[in-house]
């Protein structure tokens, strides 16, 4: 295994990015003991990071950018030294995939490419209304066609990509259930009230919004507190809400509050494509998740056992409402949580199917 080398190439700094912290970072520890060698290098630096998704600063942005642009060709040439090049996403953020030709058909370089949501899908926030015209969103499905392996997300995202690539393997976004989502390590402090809880970005608060007329009727007989924990406040009323500020530093302590974690859907493509991760990181804790049955989710959440799965409102009400009187064996459900990650979307679980990915035959 001391044999091979990995180049990642992606978008984003180190352990900035959900994406990339939960599909390849947290196995840098595995490639040590595998004896891997591996570098890293992003597209945006940390600055650029910093500035990306804020309103404004066009001309900024745009001097940043092509800073990275010329970095790119270098990191580029450094990727010859490499048995494995690792694509998260793509190697640049904008344009056609011109540096994955040259990686793929120029320098003949083995690719492993990897994605976790419906990304040929245009998606984007409104801070980057104009940036978002300059992708180019179908690029993927060459990328698709050149990698040597692609690693995908889930089941819908492994059907899409074989359209493409012969070599599709499921590589689902993982937990790590021993040094980080570990409810053992933490201490937390509790309220009297029960907490429901819902984590995310800004761009996805609006998911939240179906769920305010279901509050509305819970408030009239319960005691209770919805913990939203984000970049960014709702901008919209959310009965008895406690807003959280994100904050790596604090990430699981402020998530380990929940008594129980909300992740509601809209039924459309992109929704099928994403990974489940705010499921992951319920359950992984302990905390029992209630969530749309729509794509992955129906893989993760086994109704009545470690949660629940809701389509209507009636459902989602039924739900909370057998949670919070205590029909459910809540101690139960916490238990069938935790096991279920770590059975099947854990790192250790899932570290032989990832270094698959880099030592298999087609590599």
């Amino acid at each position: 295994m001391g044999n091979k080398s990995v180049f990642f190439l992606v978008p984003y700094p180190k352990d900035k990015a959900p994406s990339q912290r939960f599909r390849f970072e947290q196995y840098f520890k595995v490639l040590d003991q595998n004896k891997i060698k591996y570098n890293v290098r992003a597209f945006y630096s940390p600055k650029t990071w910093v500035i990306l998704h804020l309103e404004g600063h066009v001309f900024r942005k745009i001097y940043r950018i092509l800073f990275s642009f010329v970095a790119r060709f270098i990191h580029i040439l450094q990727a010859l030294f490499y048995d494995v090049i690792f694509i998260h996403r793509e190697v640049a953020p904008i344009g056609p995939p011109i540096f994955e030709f040259i990686l793929a058909k120029v320098f003949r370089k083995k690719i492993v490419y990897d994605f976790d949501d419906a990304i040929w899908l245009p998606n984007y926030s409104e801070a980057n209304t104009n940036y978002h015209k300059y992708k180019n969103y179908k690029k993927v499905d060459k990328i698709m066609q050149w990698a040597t392996v692609v690693s995908a997300g889930n089941d819908y995202l492994a059907d899409y990509a074989k359209r493409y690539n012969p070599n599709v393997i499921v590589n689902p976004t993982t937990i790590d259930t021993e040094n980080y989502h570990n409810p053992l390590l933490y201490k937390v402090q509790r309220t009297d009230k029960l907490v429901i809880g819902w984590t995310g970005t800004h761009t996805t608060c609006k998911y939240l919004e179906f769920l305010v007329p279901v509050l509305d009727r819970l408030e009239e007989e319960f005691d209770f507190e919805f913990c939203v924990i984000s970049n960014q406040a709702p901008d919209f009323e959310i009965p008895n809400i406690n807003f959280i500020k994100w904050d790596k530093s604090t990430e699981i302590q402020d998530l380990m509050r929940f008594d129980i974690g909300v992740m509601p859907l809209y039924n459309d493509k992109w929704a099928k494509g994403k990974c489940g991760f705010k499921a992951l990181q319920y359950l992984s804790l302990g905390i029992p998740a209630i969530v749309s049955p729509i794509g992955v989710n129906v893989n993760i959440v086994d109704e009545g056992k470690n949660g629940f799965l809701c389509e209507t409102s009636d459902d989602w009400y039924n739900a909370l409402y057998s949670f919070m009187s205590n029909v459910v064996n809540r101690d139960e459900m916490k238990k069938a949580a935790i096991q279920k990650v770590e059975n099947e979307f854990s790192v250790k679980s899932n570290q032989s199917n990832f270094l698959s990915l880099i030592l298999n035959k087609w590599n």
